[in-house]
């Protein structure tokens, strides 16, 4: 492990060289490129050296430009950058790196794992079945079909009739050989964000659809509403910390992530966690930390800060 005051004594004459790795081959690549882009005009120019790392829809990318980097940020959601495999590369060339490891990249890019370990730990999360190819719809109307490694609602249908149900299926398997049908949990969507075992105030989402779309998550500022702190009560506000915490830690996270429920009464179900989370101007981890009193450009400083503590 790295002294962190003495590298930064260091580097009083140098600027840390950081590599910023976005784009890949997952369907998240354009919200990659928005997310890094917010990324690299918000840090300090007089502090960092910053190397752009691009990784095109093949995945293809200079593997040369890593050579030399004191850190790397991969801004990269979904399969292939967020799932381990990146980091897994970073941890062989002994690059630090912002976000997970290898191991709680893994578990959380697969919403199956990610629901067996909650559910063995005692954690609440939605019922859910793998579909396999005679599956007939498993719970009452509406449910939810998603892939079971992808993120930002990319592949997900909300299924209301027996006839969405194969379409829903044909969507979803586009995007995974894995999928996962899951009850419909008819309640508030509450965000918190975690950092390095710190959760933020919650935040409340309140589509303008069916459920949080896509377009609403990156492209639309009108496509939800945002309601940053959530309106909870003390006890509630301390309970969604709690368990964005617990469902962290037993995920084997390290950094950040950004831990999504659904709230029906007083009970909460943990529905994912997005180990990348995004870094546009309208995303809720930066937006939570921000009201937290933890300023955006103090909040990647604080990423990084972390990442070469490893």
């Amino acid at each position: 492990m790295r002294n962190l005051s003495n590298y930064f004594r260091i580097q009083i004459m140098a600027k840390i060289k950081l590599g910023i790795m976005y784009g890949g081959k997952s369907a998240e690549h354009e919200v990659s490129l928005i997310s890094a882009k917010n990324v690299a005009e918000a840090l300090d120019k007089s502090k960092y050296k910053i190397t752009k790392i691009f990784i095109d829809k093949s995945g293809k990318f200079d593997i040369n430009q890593l050579s030399g980097l004191d850190v790397v940020f991969p801004i990269l959601h979904g399969p292939n950058g967020e799932d381990g495999t990146i980091q897994g590369l970073l941890k062989i060339l002994n690059i630090p790196f912002v976000g997970p490891g290898v191991l709680g990249s893994a578990i959380c890019m697969d919403k199956d794992v990610t629901k067996k370990l909650l559910l063995q730990a005692g954690l609440p999360t939605a019922k859910y079945v793998v579909y396999h190819k005679n599956l007939k719809p498993p719970f009452p109307y509406p449910f939810f079909v998603k892939p079971a490694n992808l993120g930002s609602s990319v592949g997900i249908s909300k299924v209301t009739s027996k006839s969405e149900f194969l379409p829903a299926i044909k969507l979803a398997l586009q995007h995974d050989s894995k999928v996962i049908v899951e009850e419909s949990i008819s309640g508030r969507e509450i965000e918190c964000s975690v950092l390095d075992d710190k959760a933020s105030v919650p935040g409340e989402v309140i589509p303008h659809d069916d459920f949080y779309t896509y377009k609403a998550k990156y492209l639309d500022p009108e496509g939800a509403e945002l309601i940053i702190p959530a309106p909870l009560s003390p006890a509630l506000t301390k309970h969604v910390q709690n368990l964005a915490v617990k469902a962290f830690q037993v995920l084997c996270c390290q950094g950040m992530a950004r831990v999504d429920f659904f709230l029906k009464g007083n009970d909460l179900y943990i529905n994912e966690l997005n180990t990348i989370p995004g870094f546009t101007n309208i995303s809720m981890y930066p937006k939570l930390w921000e009201a937290s009193g933890l300023p955006y450009s103090q909040l990647l400083d604080r990423l990084i800060q972390l990442a070469m503590l490893k």
